[in-house]
């Protein structure tokens, strides 16, 4: 028997006035969140909700997400985080691919949370996540606080087995809608493990940044699992803002972080860095993105301190590679596959590549998702012959070491935030003046990259840069907007009327 959720009572058992989590000038303690936990786990009881039910939530980096995760866990229901910045088209889909039958949305975002559940059939309750203060009742469903303040604080955790699915968390492609990466409690349970006690090796006293988003796996399974279960303490951001984390490392004497390129990006270029004290800062990890080898230096210039850097995709619980502490940094490197997981680089022809050969990271091992829920097709193509295909193009050095060298999706890495292109494509031709659209990287120095559309009018059509920006504003999240918009007569295509988007690229003007 296996239940992620039991952990946190590990831990509330062996440290209850240990700080669990601080925001700002608010602390609460492992017996505290633990006591919170089970009584949302009551709640959903008494909804009906039974083991293998999803249970959506939409919350973002505050101590109710840790409460309401490990409350969904403990009834032996599926956690489908959904990303905070999404509006009522992209919820809808999670909420009705996912099956979810009921839906916690924080306050702030209560109104696209709202319309999205209105929509889609099956999905039962709707509760609205506020502040302890805030007692009032919502337009739609309930509010989660007096209910909350109502139910009992104990919970027999119900019993799941290993291989049952905990999460769902949503990816997707080149084409076609996000796919729910199904991941079990030892998935996410040995990954996280894994990275309290072996990559950052986690001690009494630790003080976790917590600004990574906890609905994507970096953040959920590298800072909040394993944080709770190491038992150290997280300070929460809910936004990552420059200024603000400096002053909540120096305040909080934070002594690990996990940040994506771009927020170390910004932090180096503050021109009031030396007012902040980072000298209880023992280890800095990033992910989520390929770290410029320039980043990582002026770091360890400033700070001594050497960034580690790891690889890993939402279908591998995340992590698959790191550099561990204690082992060689090698910028550039994505370190070695971690204990238990094997990763490969796979030629063209389905035959493993030589050392430094260049072809496709393929990876199998615990942590290896389950399946694409109720996509077999999509879970076909992916795991081959138990091999995952990463889509990723690197090379392994004779040292064991791994290099990225580029990817074969169409993906678009912004500041640690995936952005497929093709569902920036999708709502481009619902435009009723757009003929052809596509949509591509550029290089960015702060974020490594941004978003590029281009569009052509459809005939007798007079289109603008600004009608597009303002229909793709309306209609999708913020960080998923494009930087710039190029009107075309007509974009260029291959032999078989396929837009070319390497060609499209040829038109970018590099960085200054």
């Amino acid at each position: 028997m296996l239940n992620l959720a039991h952990y946190l009572d590990v831990t509330a058992k062996a440290k209850p006035d240990t700080t669990a989590v601080i925001l700002d000038d608010m602390r609460m303690s492992y017996r505290e969140v633990a006591a919170f936990a089970r009584r949302v786990a009551n709640v959903l009881r008494a909804k009906g909700i039974q083991r293998g039910d999803r249970v959506a939530m939409m919350i973002p980096n505050t101590p109710h997400f840790p409460v309401i995760y490990y409350g969904i866990l403990h009834t032996g229901a599926v956690v489908v985080p959904v990303n905070v910045l999404y509006q009522e088209d992209e919820i809808r889909h999670y909420l009705s691919d996912s099956g979810a039958r009921a839906f916690f949305a924080f306050k702030m975002f209560e109104e696209p949370a709202r319309s999205a559940f209105l929509a889609v059939e099956g999905c039962e309750h709707f509760m609205v996540v506020s502040t302890p203060d805030d007692l009032s009742t919502p337009e739609v469903g309930e509010n989660l606080m007096p209910l909350v303040l109502a139910a009992e604080d104990t919970f027999d955790t119900v019993q799941t087995m290993p291989d049952d699915t905990a999460v769902f968390l949503y990816t997707s492609g080149t084409t076609g809608a996000p796919k729910g990466a199904e991941l079990t409690h030892f998935n996410m349970f040995f990954n996280a493990y894994y990275t309290s006690r072996e990559i950052v090796h986690a001690r009494d006293g630790d003080v976790a940044l917590v600004t990574l988003p906890l609905f994507h796996s970096f953040g959920q399974t590298c800072l909040m699992n394993a944080s709770i279960i190491a038992g150290i303490t997280m300070t929460m951001l809910p936004r990552f803002e420059t200024q603000k984390a400096m002053e909540v490392i120096a305040r909080d004497r934070v002594t690990m972080m996990a940040l994506v390129p771009t927020m170390y990006f910004f932090i180096l270029s503050n021109e009031n860095w030396a007012r902040h004290d980072f000298s209880t800062v023992r280890i800095a990890v990033s992910g989520g993105a390929a770290l410029p080898e320039e980043v990582h230096q002026r770091f360890r210039e400033r700070y001594g301190i050497a960034l580690l850097e790891g690889y890993g995709l939402s279908e591998t619980s995340p992590v698959a590679s790191f550099t561990v502490e204690g082992e060689e940094v090698r910028p550039g490197s994505i370190g070695k596959p971690i204990w238990g997981v094997e990763m490969r680089i796979m030629r063209d022809d389905g035959l493993f590549a030589e050392t430094d050969e260049v072809g496709e990271i393929v990876i199998r091992g615990h942590n290896v998702m389950k399946q694409y829920h109720n996509n077999p097709q999509a879970t076909k193509a992916a795991i081959v012959d138990g091999w995952f295909r990463t889509g990723d193009v690197g090379r392994c050095a004779g040292d064991g070491y791994f290099y990225i060298i580029d990817r074969k999706k169409d993906l678009i890495i912004r500041g640690g935030m995936n952005i497929y292109p093709r569902e920036i494509e999708e709502v481009l031709y619902r435009h009723p003046k757009v003929r052809e659209a596509s949509v591509v990287g550029i290089p960015d120095r702060a974020r490594g990259e941004e978003v590029k559309v281009y569009v052509s009018p459809r005939d007798g059509e007079a289109l603008t840069a600004e009608e597009v920006r303002v229909f793709l504003e309306e209609r999708m999240a913020r960080y998923k907007w494009p930087r710039e918009i190029e009107v075309l007569d007509e974009l260029p295509k291959g032999p078989t009327g396929k837009i070319l988007k390497r060609e499209l690229k040829l038109r970018v003007t590099p960085q200054s």
